[in-house]
């Protein structure tokens, strides 16, 4: 049985909907997300803490689909470009914006869906948030065990509910090993190549009132970032784990390829407040 396994990465696309913090016009929303210093940011986190898990996946056999807008600033588009060029598993979509942000990501995500599969494995990968290395092979292996109640409905979600959070502020970066239901990271939702849908098109905490889900907590398998450019602050519903906090650090070089320190020193240059924030 072969399962694709197709991700979605945003970065800073400019469009309708599909956002929390809200603009009264798309220039509005173009000044807030193509601010210079924001891009800067957005670009940081993206390679120190979404790319090298997923450089360094066990199977490299899987696709994640760069999104953004054809109008993107430099060198910002240039960088997703080259990144496309030399990451065998990229795709960049350049998308204009569109008013309805479901389709502008179908739009995104059609043309790499492939229609041989059996089943596709989608998931949304945030800039600012990562997969342990092992993530995509566990995903692929682990659904043989979930197959016969992904053919109850031909729709499934597998969990990976344990994992780090990093807490961005002016001071520096704080750590918390935690069970979080459903997270958008580390979040699978298998689903047919013909289904026109992915995982973005369902909203991830209460995902369970569209598909039957599957719960696997055994080991740390994302990082979610809560920083000051995030479009939500929030934790997500959950609990902390009992762990050793010495270890967190060996934890996020060794499933993540995260350096804490490196992190830690640029969030103290960055100076801002945390992801809790008003709007």
């Amino acid at each position: 049985m072969r399962v694709q396994m197709l991700g979605l990465c945003r970065f800073s696309y400019l469009g309708g909907r599909g956002f929390q913090v809200m603009h009264e016009t798309l220039a509005e929303r173009r000044a807030f997300l193509y601010d210079p210093e924001r891009l800067a940011r957005r670009w940081f986190w993206f390679e120190n803490v979404t790319l090298p898990g997923l450089l360094a996946q066990t199977d490299p056999d899987f696709t994640l689909v760069l999104m953004t807008g054809p109008d993107l600033p430099e060198p910002w588009l240039s960088r997703l470009r080259e990144l496309a060029g030399i990451m065998p598993q990229a795709r960049l979509e350049l998308v204009p914006p569109m008013e309805k942000h479901l389709d502008a990501c179908m739009a995104a995500i059609a043309p790499h869906i492939e229609p041989d599969a059996d089943v596709v494995g989608h998931f949304r990968q945030d800039d600012d948030d990562a997969v342990a290395i092992d993530y995509i092979r566990d995903a692929r292996t682990d659904f043989a065990a979930m197959r016969p109640l992904w053919e109850r409905r031909r729709r499934l979600s597998c969990d990976y509910s344990r994992g780090l959070v990093l807490k961005v502020t002016r001071d520096g970066v704080s750590v918390e090993q935690r069970v979080i239901h459903n997270a958008s990271a580390g979040l699978t939702v298998y689903l047919p190549p013909d289904a026109q849908r992915s995982a973005v098109h369902f909203q991830h905490w209460k995902i369970g009132l569209s598909m039957p889900g599957v719960t696997l907590a055994g080991k740390a398998m994302f990082v979610r970032s809560l920083n000051h450019d995030n479009d939500s602050g929030a934790i997500g519903a959950g609990y902390p784990c009992p762990d050793d906090p010495a270890g967190r650090g060996r934890i996020l070089v060794e499933r993540f390829r995260i350096d804490l320190d490196t992190l830690d020193r640029a969030a103290r240059d960055f100076g801002l407040p945390g992801a809790d924030r008003p709007r």
